[in-house]
């Protein structure tokens, strides 16, 4: 293909781009992967516990009050 037909495909030169820009990033290594996993995994059963918690506590006063 000629270099203006090249040129003229929509999207392209983005893509271009995006490449040139996925070979600057530094990609985190298995060690950073296992210890952000464990993290969000640890903050979710902590965020899950407190609001089983609340829900339970909610659950129980509105049933001494409704009921």
């Amino acid at each position: 293909m000629s270099k203006e037909i090249v040129r003229s495909i929509p999207g392209l030169s983005f893509l271009r781009e995006a490449k040139a820009e996925l070979k600057k990033v530094t990609w985190p290594g298995k060690t950073q992967i296992w210890y952000s996993t464990l993290i969000v995994i640890v903050f979710t059963l902590f965020v899950s516990v407190y609001l089983g918690i609340i829900d339970f506590f909610f659950a129980w006063l509105f049933s001494g009050i409704l009921g």
